[in-house]
C-alpha cells in the first residue's frame, strides 16, 4: 500500500467534471534539466490553480504568494526538486501516468481507472469544509436573481441528506458534501440506483435551467425528488456543457438561470476577467485532487529520485 500524506491546506474565504479543457500557459519554471522528473497537473481553468498548489504543499515548488489560491503558470517562481510541471488535458492524466513521475489526477478521472486516493494517492489535496474553502463548488446566480425564493428552495433541496447520501453512495472518494449533514450513511446501492433514475414531469412547473459539465450530476435527480415531495412546483433542467468557459458566460447573458460546475475561486476569478454579475448563492460539493504515481510509492521516494534542484 502506498504512503498516503495528507496536506490542510489552510484557505482563505473568497467544485467537475469531465469537460473540454481549455489550455492554458505551458511555460514551467526555468531551464529544468534534462533528467528533470515530470509532473503532469490538469490544465483546464478550474483545476490548474488547484494542481499547481497542490504541488506547492508537496514541498515540490515554490508559488508567488501574491497569487493567491489562482495561481498561473507564471506564477511558479521555482522548483525545490528537479521536477518539470506539465499541463495536459485532465481526462488524459490517467492514461498517461507512466510517461510522468507522477500526476495531479481528480477522482472523476482516477476511479474508474481504478486509482483509489486512499490507497493509491501520494498526497492528497484536503480541503477544509465551510464558507471560507475557495474550491468549494457551488450553485452560481446572476447577481440580481441572488434573492430569488424559488433558487433559495433549489438550494435547500440540494442541501439535504437525500443528496449527501447520494454523492456518498454513488461517488465515493470522489465528490464529498459542502454542507451539513449525517455521516451515518443509510442509503443503499439499490436505493441510490433507483433516485439516480428518478424522472419528473414540467407540466404545470417553473422550469430552472442549470448548467452543468459533465455526466457526473445524479445529485441533481435527488434534487428534483426533493422539489417533488415539497410540491414546490419547479422542474430542474440540466443543460450540459463542453468547456468550462461557456457556462458562466451563458448565465450572465441569461441563457440559463444558474449553473453548478465550479469552485468559488474560480467564479471570481473568470467574472472578474470577463465583467461577469455572478454569485454564489450556495455551497454544493469538494472534490479533492490527488497526486499518483505508477513509479514512485511515496512522495519521499519521487523526491528522492530527483534530488534537489540546482535552480
Amino acid at each position: 500500500m502506498k504512503r498516503l500524506i495528507c496536506v490542510l491546506v489552510m484557505l482563505c474565504a473568497i467544485t467537475l467534471s469531465a469537460c473540454a479543457p481549455a489550455k492554458e500557459d505551458t511555460a514551467t519554471q526555468d531551464m529544468p534539466s534534462a533528467q528533470a522528473i515530470r509532473i503532469g497537473i490538469p490544465d483546464d481553468g478550474t483545476n490548474l490553480f488547484r494542481g499547481i498548489k497542490l504541488l506547492e504543499a508537496a514541498g515540490l515548488i515554490t508559488v508567488d504568494p501574491n497569487a493567491g489560491y489562482t495561481p498561473q503558470m507564471k506564477d511558479i517562481t521555482g522548483a525545490l526538486y528537479n521536477v518539470e510541471v506539465v499541463p495536459e488535458p485532465a481526462d488524459s492524466l490517467p492514461s498517461t501516468l507512466a510517461d510522468f513521475g507522477a500526476s495531479a489526477i481528480n477522482g472523476n478521472y482516477a476511479i474508474p481507472n481504478n486509482l483509489i486516493p486512499s490507497r493509491d494517492g501520494l498526497i492528497i489535496e484536503r480541503q477544509s469544509e465551510g464558507e471560507n474553502n475557495p474550491y468549494v463548488n457551488v450553485i452560481a446566480a446572476r447577481t440580481a436573481d441572488a434573492g430569488s425564493e424559488t433558487f433559495k428552495k433549489i438550494v435547500d433541496a440540494y442541501q439535504t441528506q437525500l443528496v449527501a447520501e447520494l454523492m456518498l453512495v454513488n461517488y465515493e472518494e470522489i465528490y464529498y458534501p459542502a454542507f451539513a449533514y449525517d455521516a451515518n450513511i443509510k442509503m443503499t446501492a439499490e436505493e441510490a440506483k433507483e433516485i439516480s433514475a428518478y424522472t419528473s414531469s414540467r407540466e404545470g412547473k417553473t422550469v430552472v435551467r442549470v448548467g452543468v459539465c459533465g455526466a457526473n450530476n445524479d445529485m441533481w435527480k435527488a434534487v428534483q425528488k426533493n422539489l417533488d415531495d415539497e410540491n414546490a412546483g419547479i422542474y430542474i433542467e440540466l443543460v450540459e456543457f463542453d468547456s468550462y468557459e461557456q457556462p458562466n458566460a451563458a448565465l450572465n447573458a441569461g441563457e440559463i438561470d444558474l449553473n453548478a460546475f465550479q469552485h468559488k475561486a474560480y467564479l471570481n476569478d473568470d467574472a472578474t476577467a470577463n465583467g461577469y454579475d455572478l454569485t454564489a448563492i450556495g455551497d454544493t460539493l469538494i472534490a479533492p485532487l490527488t497526486m499518483y504515481s505508477a513509479r514512485f510509492d511515496s512522495l519521499d521516494a519521487l523526491k528522492e529520485a530527483a534530488g534537489a534542484s540546482a535552480q
